[in-house]
């Protein structure tokens, strides 16, 4: 069993015992390609959330209303990363095992691997809908497999064909495209439409949701590593991530890539903490 953190994301003060859904941070940027400084986002807002209320006039739901446990930030083994993703795993295997819903706070999008391997073990027909600016489906970058620009070739790998479903993406090199025109993945560039249309095809299939929060316009999320212009709005997001979570049957999570060093101000942190609120009443 699993203890509650010390500084929890507000309103995630439930026991484990009785929680649906788990929280559990993963402080990892090892693999970044450009700027680094995801690894201090799960404490960041976990700390700025208490700037947020618990109650959403998006969706009139309140955190206090739901059973939500947060298990903290994973002790990483820095310099190995095999050894993270299987950290990673573990931590997400307990939580399916015991039936609840799993949603991780990144860290880079490596993360992504560890808990896909997780879900992918317990539901073999997993699904996953990727909201990114970034393809994320190199083979390699620079040499190297375990990469978070080679994230979803990963996840491609292990699900297999179609399952995968892109959308916001409009980064990534020649190949990345041709791989996706070639219906290895669905990929929706630029844009976030044609979810409605995909939530009614996976409508009783087990799916991993994964948010890169680099799929904003880098006007309202400056704070990642990689920012890429054009992008969504806070708005449009938002909405998605409430069909999403009323429109199929998510079984575990994941939201990553702030890096807050980048954004003195703090608004991309306070993006961050709200796209974590909305998306944790979304599933409740």
């Amino acid at each position: 069993m699993l203890n509650r953190n010390i500084v929890n994301f507000i309103g995630c003060e439930s026991e484990y015992e009785e929680a649906k859904i788990v929280l559990y941070g993963v402080p990892f940027d090892s693999t970044t390609s450009y700027r680094p400084g995801t690894r201090f986002a799960s404490q960041v807002i976990r700390n700025e959330s208490y700037g947020l209320e618990t109650y959403s006039p998006y969706q009139d739901k309140d955190l206090i209303d739901f059973a939500i446990f947060d298990s903290g930030d994973l002790e990483l083994p820095i310099g190995n990363t095999e050894g993270v993703l299987k950290k990673i795993e573990n931590r997400c295997e307990e939580i399916l095992q015991d039936g609840k819903l799993p949603f991780m706070i990144g860290g880079e999008h490596l993360v992504t691997l560890g808990a896909v391997r997780a879900a992918a073990k317990r539901y073999p027909e997993l699904y996953m809908l990727h909201f990114d600016a970034h393809a994320d489906l190199r083979k390699d970058y620079l040499g190297v497999t375990l990469s978070h620009a080679c994230v979803m070739r990963r996840c491609y790998e292990l699900l297999g064909e179609k399952k995968i479903y892109q959308f916001g993406i409009r980064s990534g090199d020649r190949d990345e495209f041709c791989f996706a025109k070639e219906g290895h993945v669905m990929m929706q560039p630029f844009c976030l439409d044609g979810l409605e249309d995909v939530l009614v095809q996976l409508k009783e299939k087990p799916v991993y949701v994964t948010v890169d929060l680099d799929v904003l316009d880098p006007g309202i999320f400056p704070g990642t590593g990689t920012p890429e212009a054009g992008g969504v709005s806070f708005m449009e997001l938002l909405d998605a991530l409430r069909k999403v979570g009323s429109g199929c049957q998510v079984v575990a999570c994941d939201i990553n890539e702030l890096s807050p060093i980048y954004d003195q101000s703090g608004a991309s942190t306070a993006v961050a903490c709200k796209v974590v609120r909305e998306f944790l009443l979304a599933l409740c």
